[in-house]
């Protein structure tokens, strides 16, 4: 007890749990004990004080030993330190790990379930009744985005290529004015569910489907990534599984994705994705503590040097270079207004807040949150390369670390934190790729059924059949995200350039069409179709063809000046159709 922190005796206190206890009727907080929480007549509970009960529980005999012994870790490490400096022993995954795993993934079934009674309506499946908390959408936006792709990504970046990645936290300040001042009043106008419906406003039935079109092959191709990347570099290593094994883990993660995402809507989405982000932000806080008290201080792992392997620092624009900061600032700048601007996974999310002040807030509160978490992944990055120096003799046979930098994370994951944290993070990552993903099903599905469906439907569907549409739509997408990620391991490069190569690659062509209705009074409807495909034949030029030898960054930077340039010079043009508003 003496040699416990100040915080862990607190938390031991308020708990009432001690160590190494596990008696099933010791009294839990409140009074209640274990044999309470299943009543005699469970038909008189409701669902949700049953669901808040079995979250009272996982939490008293659960997560909070795990929190304590982690709390507690620091004093007995750096005793241990003192002492012998003792070389940690890999453990993989414990039977307590897998038992967090299990209570996770009935977590999230629970919120599936209980939220899919709750929805009457499409409004209430694809928007969460318009009327969502702008703090829990807020981070819903950021762990959508920052799935487990970029996760695994930036501490993979900063030991293979350095540091230079950080600059694009500089970029989030300017993303978010623009958005916010221009962006969202221009969205929050129209009372839409889809919002390539406001496209049909200015240029007509043609763009509107252009921009269906393109959003739905953004989000196939990059949930079919985000499938691939967590299967290959975190559930077939940490399982120790052969490669063989990648296809089949994925249609397994994919389907439970599937079911999962087509029962509770956009609110078991958005309370998923609100859970992540918190956890997925304390674990890289955890791990990152972990090697701080293991190595005996952060100046036993902060460069000192620059490594030989790392790019060459480059402050302004260089078209020759992988990564400059100038780059690194306007690609990730561009991206997010882009991405802001056009993605229906951005504009659900504005839609579903009450007002614009709301959706200003929950935008605001997500860029916060990426500055954060990349912030702490960065720093995570140079402790992970500090570890496994010191500690080579844990990495896996033929493993690496530098060429397998986007593997380091979950290796540490598995074989330096204590039984429990690891099941947790583990949990934690494949969780977030599952709510990534049912966030692109759900945005998907609002698409085709608004744009495509209904569009081109001649009898208008009641409010039973278009629930039961979205519904349907929903397993084929994740169906078909499911066999386009048997096919993401083709691409070269490493998970931070798969980002970008893959997902990227259609996301400033989609804003053109945002960006000539918002912005140029003279737009027309063939000019909008000429900005579009000149962004799109310079982004795949750039990201596939290899021209100029230019870096993955320059892929969106590139197809902005492209479609800035192209669009409004051929609007000018004494034909094609003009805008109607």
């Amino acid at each position: 007890m003496a040699g416990q922190p100040f915080v862990a005796r607190i938390l031991r206190t308020c708990f009432e749990i001690r160590f190494g206890d596990h008696n099933p009727h010791r009294a839990c907080p409140g009074g209640a004990r274990f044999g309470n929480y299943w009543p005699n007549r469970p038909n008189l509970v409701p669902l949700g004080q049953s669901v808040s009960r079995i979250s009272k529980h996982v939490l008293t005999r659960l997560l909070a030993p795990l929190l304590l012994s982690a709390l507690c870790a620091p004093a007995s490490a750096a005793d241990a330190v003192d002492s012998a400096s003792p070389a940690i022993v890999p453990h993989g995954l414990t039977g307590v790990d897998w038992i967090v795993l299990g209570v996770y993934a009935v977590g999230m079934l629970l919120i599936g379930v209980y939220y899919s009674r709750r929805n009457q309506s499409a409004d209430d499946y694809l928007l969460g009744g318009r009327a969502m908390r702008p703090w829990m959408v807020g981070l819903s936006m950021f762990a959508t985005f920052f799935s487990v792709l970029t996760y695994l990504a930036v501490p993979g970046e900063m030991i293979a290529h350095g540091p230079m990645i950080l600059a694009q936290v500089f970029a989030f300040p300017l993303a978010a004015i623009v958005v916010c001042w221009f962006i969202i009043p221009y969205i929050m106008r129209y009372p839409v569910t889809s919002g390539y419906e406001i496209l049909e406003v200015r240029f007509g039935e043609s763009v509107r489907l252009l921009g269906a079109a393109i959003f739905l092959m953004i989000r196939f191709l990059w949930m079919g990534l985000v499938i691939y990347a967590t299967v290959d570099k975190v559930i077939v290593p940490v399982m120790g599984l052969d490669a063989h094994w990648v296809p089949c883990v994925c249609a397994g993660l994919g389907l439970m994705t599937v079911v999962y995402s087509s029962m509770g809507g956009l609110r078991a989405v958005v309370l998923s994705d609100a859970i992540q982000a918190i956890l997925l932000f304390s674990g890289a806080v955890v791990a990152l503590v972990f090697i701080t008290v293991h190595l005996g201080g952060v100046a036993n792992w902060w460069p000192t040097h620059r490594e030989t392997h790392w790019d060459l620092v480059r402050y302004w624009f260089s078209p020759t270079s992988r990564v400059d900061v100038s780059a690194a600032m306007a690609g990730v700048a561009i991206w997010w207004i882009a991405t802001a601007g056009s993605d229906q996974m951005a504009i659900q999310r504005y839609l579903s807040t009450r007002d614009l002040k709301s959706a200003r807030r929950m935008f605001c509160l997500s860029m916060i949150a990426n500055t954060l978490i990349v912030g702490v992944l960065g720093l995570l990055g140079f402790a992970l390369l500090g570890f496994f120096r010191a500690h080579p003799e844990m990495l896996a046979a033929n493993q690496d670390l530098i060429k397998n930098a986007d593997q380091i994370l979950p290796r540490y994951i598995v074989v330096g934190l204590p039984p429990g944290i690891s099941g947790l993070l583990i949990a934690a990552l494949v969780a977030a790729t599952m709510s990534s993903l049912s966030s692109g099903i759900n945005s998907a599905a609002s698409v085709i059924t608004s744009d495509v469906i209904e569009r081109f439907r001649r009898a208008a569907m009641s409010p039973e059949g278009r629930l039961r549409a979205a519904k349907i739509v929903s397993w084929a997408v994740g169906l078909l995200a499911v066999a386009l990620s048997l096919a993401a391991g083709g691409i070269e490069g490493n998970l931070f350039e798969k980002c970008y190569k893959i997902a990227n690659v259609f996301t400033v062509p989609l804003f053109m069409l945002f960006f000539m209705a918002m912005f140029i009074p003279w737009a027309t409807t063939l000019g909008t179709w000429a900005a579009a495909v000149a962004a799109a034949i310079v982004a795949i030029g750039i990201g596939v063809a290899g021209w100029f030898d230019l870096g993955f960054l320059w892929i969106v930077i590139g197809s902005l000046l492209a479609g800035v340039l192209v669009g409004p010079l051929v609007s000018l043009l004494p034909f094609g159709r003009k805008p109607s508003a």
